[in-house]
């Protein structure tokens, strides 16, 4: 799919942290021919928008709703969804996260338009290796309800055929611009930076498993820049349908994180070890790193931003002067 020719596409989630991301990425590649679809809240997470090109906007609630009257959308990128790991209203979580997907998926795959959704690493549950994307959705035992909605529409589409024709992402820990609105779920760099700036300290978990020190437990954390290349080079290419890990696929440290945060803060590290909470405890995961093998097998060979460097760019263009993507003509 060309960016630079007459082709629209719809953007759910559209002023969230990936939505925006994917709007501001399209942007870069000079396409303007996008529809946002989003719910506003009492966040700030309007300007978001602000420095993006994009034409029109709609209310979440209303899409679902006005689809016939929509012409000419060529691509559907799917990021809308309600992402707290901690919600517990079921119902909720069943109509936007399953329902809602379901619907404009076949909407979608109806017109021939091209359908990229994301699903969620929480799919996963528990496991701390072999995060692998062939492995039997069955097998699958997510830990939260979040994590369910994701993998109860994976699993539906897989029995429907759908897979066969749209694809999904399994975000791993993606972090960066765009992500302040986000409340709890933000990324530890978000909440890291703010605690730094307060206090001059930043408290982590300690271990409660004896292979791990404190500190040395594992993310595969993913700077937004990449997620967002990753999601919009999947939907050029017709073929890539299914499931798809989005991750590094390297994973590094809570320790290595904190040293990269304090680094581009040009601080002295000073790291307090506090004991985990023990309903936490029992769910925690002590690993996780993505298998991009199948996203490479696709032809993306772009490298990997190095963590040290994401965090910088993050923290010195973004966070250090209140900025979003975008805001970048600012200087």
């Amino acid at each position: 799919m060309a960016w630079t020719d007459n082709r629209r596409v719809l953007v759910t989630g559209g002023a969230g942290l990936i939505g925006s991301a994917v709007v501001w990425h399209l942007n870069r590649l000079g396409f303007d021919r996008i529809l946002i679809a989003d719910r506003m809240d009492r966040s700030e997470k309007w300007r978001n928008l602000v420095p993006l090109r994009f034409l029109d906007y709609i209310d979440a609630d209303d899409l679902l709703k006005s689809l016939s009257r929509l012409d000419e959308i060529d691509a559907v990128f799917h990021l809308g969804a309600c992402s707290a790991t901690t919600e517990t209203d079921a119902d909720f979580l069943m109509r936007n996260n399953f329902e809602y997907t379901r619907t404009l998926a076949y909407w979608a795959v109806g017109r021939g338009a091209r359908f990229v959704y994301a699903s969620s690493a929480a799919t996963y549950g528990a496991r701390e290796d072999d995060f692998r994307e062939d492995l039997p959705l069955e097998s699958l035992r997510p830990l939260n309800m979040y994590g369910y909605s994701k993998h109860l529409f994976d699993q539906y589409a897989k029995r429907a055929g759908l897979l066969n024709d749209i694809t999904g992402l399994k975000y791993f820990n993606v972090f960066g611009p765009n992500e302040d609105h986000k409340g709890d779920m933000r990324s530890v760099v978000h909440k890291a930076f703010h605690q730094i700036q307060a206090t001059g300290k930043l408290e982590l978990f300690k271990s409660h498993r004896p292979e791990y020190a404190d500190g040395c437990q594992q993310r595969d954390f993913l700077y937004v820049k990449d997620a967002v290349a990753m999601t919009v080079h999947l939907a050029e290419q017709p073929d890539a349908t299914g499931l798809y890990n989005l991750g590094s696929g390297t994973p590094h440290t809570w320790l290595e994180l904190a040293n990269a945060i304090f680094k581009a803060l040009r601080r002295e590290p000073a790291i307090e070890f506090i004991a985990m909470p023990e309903h936490l405890r029992a769910k925690y995961q002590y690993r996780t790193c993505a298998t991009i093998a199948k996203l490479r097998a696709t032809g993306y060979d772009r490298p990997l931003t190095p963590l040290a460097d994401a965090v910088a760019d993050y923290v010195r263009h973004y966070l250090l002067k209140d900025r979003r993507l975008g805001d970048e003509i600012l200087g």
